[in-house]
């Protein structure tokens, strides 16, 4: 049991370093604004937080409603320290991930407000004004601004 529950840490910490190192990936593709690479890095992102997550799982399940830190302190001195070493190592990598991953969302959203301030000025310079002008008989027009194929009268 002490082996399966030191190989799961292990891959977790190992899971949890590659996942940084994607994040990262993706913050520069960001950066370059490449939106192939993005989604590519994360479908990767994607499958590697459902492995962990699995991994969270078994381990749970291995666990039996014990705490990791109440199983590494019945374990013998230098066993409970190969417990406790990758325990404090995954809670540093889950805080760097989250902040890298909260860079990274800000850095998108504000990617997606600038396209779409940019939509928004290409749609206005499209969009012809509004022309106010009098009819026949003298009176103010009402004009239709959208496209019309067919405008007839009976």
């Amino acid at each position: 049991m002490y082996d399966q529950i030191r190989g799961n840490l292990v891959r977790q910490t190992k899971g949890l370093e590659v996942l940084a190192l994607l994040l990262e990936e993706e913050f520069a593709h960001l950066r370059g604004r490449d939106p192939d690479a993005v989604s590519a890095v994360e479908f990767s992102i994607h499958e590697l937080m459902r492995q962990l997550a699995c991994e969270r799982v078994d381990l749970k399940a291995a666990m039996q409603r014990t705490r990791l830190s109440e199983y590494a302190d019945m374990l013998p001195e230098e066993q409970g320290e190969e417990v406790r070493a990758p325990i404090a190592r995954i809670d540093a990598q889950e805080q760097h991930c989250a902040r890298q991953a909260s860079l990274n969302a800000d850095l998108a959203l504000a990617l997606l407000d600038q396209s779409q301030e940019l939509l928004d000025f290409l749609h206005r310079r499209l969009v012809p004004p509004k022309q106010e002008t009098y009819g026949r008989k003298g009176g103010m027009t009402t004009s239709r601004s959208e496209a019309a194929l067919i405008r007839g009268r009976l």
